[in-house]
């Protein structure tokens, strides 16, 4: 629960528009306060997983092993040449 003060003033603009909404003065702070948070969140630095996330998984082989599959070739590879030297 949250209480907020203000001026008589604002609360009067408040009850004027929640009313021409069809809305509680308290639904009408919520839905504020929720699309307040979207602009912020939208306008924030994106993270290094949000500018890749698209991309991450995807392999165009077509085989979604080829990294794991890479590292075993390597591995086998440095055991064969160490076997064979």
């Amino acid at each position: 629960m949250l209480t907020v003060k203000m001026e008589a003033e604002l609360e009067r603009e408040l009850a004027a528009a929640a009313r021409a909404a069809g809305l509680t003065k308290s639904e009408f702070v919520r839905r504020g306060l929720h699309d307040a948070i979207a602009r912020v969140r939208k306008s924030a630095k994106p993270t290094p997983w949000d500018l890749g996330k698209d991309l991450f998984g995807k392999v165009s082989s077509g085989n979604p092993d080829l990294s794991r599959m890479r590292a075993c070739d390597i591995i086998r590879a440095r055991r064969d040449a160490k076997t064979a030297g």
